[in-house]
């Protein structure tokens, strides 16, 4: 479980929205409120989140992206490929983090351990405050018409009020 952040991704009517809060922790302490965890990639066609170091997602994200394009944008081969990579790469096997990535159609979860998961309901969370905002999400879901944007923003700010790892910071990117 990696502390400091929560991520969310939340899919529906057409639209995706991945959700991130701002804080940065360095064991008991806060060092930054107003982090920016949420990217667009692939010329704006995807989104990705990342939970963990960040030196680490930013390695992840640019190796991500060029997995796009070597790819001609197919995410799901993107996300097969870095999977790999970072599964049997030495440099890559040490990276601390986790993303999310999301374009118009799919969702995934990718890990160090070579983990590409496509979670079910339109939801993904990552993070120390992932299973709160997870759960706040499923019950915005099924309970209201709210938009994805609505429901991502919502329930980030349910998972700050709960997880001590978590702010009210959000970030916010939607397809």
């Amino acid at each position: 479980m990696f502390h400091g952040t929560t991520i969310l991704c939340v899919r529906r009517d057409g639209k995706v929205a991945i959700a991130s809060d701002g804080q940065v922790s360095l064991e008991k302490t806060v060092m930054k409120n107003t982090a920016k965890k949420v990217r667009k990639l692939g010329e704006g066609q995807v989104l990705a989140g990342f939970a963990g170091s960040t030196a680490d997602a930013f390695t992840l994200f640019e190796r991500f992206e060029g997995k796009l394009k070597e790819h001609q944008k197919n995410m799901a081969r993107a996300c097969v490929e870095l999977g790999k990579d970072w599964r049997t790469d030495r440099f890559l096997r040490r990276l601390e983090a986790l993303l999310i990535v999301a374009d118009r159609e799919k969702t995934f979860i990718l890990s160090g351990a070579g983990d590409v998961i496509e979670p079910d309901y339109g939801i993904a969370a990552v993070g120390s405050g992932g299973p709160y905002a997870f759960a706040a999400a499923r019950a915005l879901m099924a309970h209201t018409q709210m938009s994805a944007r609505d429901v991502a923003h919502q329930s980030l700010t349910i998972a700050g009020e709960i997880d001590i790892y978590t702010n009210s910071n959000i970030s916010l990117e939607e397809l």
